[in-house]
């Protein structure tokens, strides 16, 4: 059923997921899909958090692959970056939208994206910078990088420069990962 909320938020939208769709495409009953997951709500959440939970232990994998690579923040930055952008990002980002009006979506969002955030920042003290503040600008950098991308067609060359050069900014300010 997660699987199947996720593929709904992201081809139709948060409006467009409803419990009767997500159950279709999950091959349950609606009672089934009730039992587990007693409202729209609930069930996003769940489906977001399971998301989430996966595609960061992706993300560490693929940076734990990288060693001790000469390029580690650079490439641990592409990464980031690749887990802040796409299809599955904007269906969030519709999420984030339709929960500052939905009280119900908010309650049951806001542990979800802080249980998320704390994983990234963790990342990125892990493996871009000790500096708390840089961590966050990071994360601010890349979250907005993701929303350039959903409205604007900024090529991939431009995209690298700007990576390149806030990879070389953390590099100057001297506040190595604690690993």
């Amino acid at each position: 059923m997660l699987d199947a909320t996720i593929a709904s938020l992201v081809e139709d939208g948060y409006n467009g997921t409803t419990t009767t769709v997500v159950a279709q495409r999950a091959g349950v009953s609606r009672g089934a899909q009730l039992h587990h997951y007693g409202t729209k709500e609930k069930l996003v959440a769940a489906a977001v958090a399971h998301l989430a939970e996966q595609r960061a232990a992706v993300v560490r994998d693929q940076i734990a692959l990288l060693g001790d690579a000469t390029d580690t923040l650079r490439r641990t930055l592409d990464l980031l970056a690749d887990f802040l952008s796409g299809p599955l990002y904007a269906a969030t980002i519709e999420l984030w939208v339709a929960a500052r009006s939905d009280v119900a979506l908010r309650e049951m969002l806001i542990p979800v994206e802080a249980q998320l955030a704390k994983e990234l920042r963790e990342i990125c003290r892990e493996y871009v910078t000790s500096d708390p503040l840089l961590q966050q600008m990071t994360l601010d950098l890349l979250l907005g990088r993701g929303v350039t991308m959903l409205l604007t067609n900024w090529s991939a060359s431009h995209r690298a420069q700007a990576l390149d050069a806030w990879a070389e900014m953390l590099a100057t300010r001297n506040a190595p990962p604690t690993r």
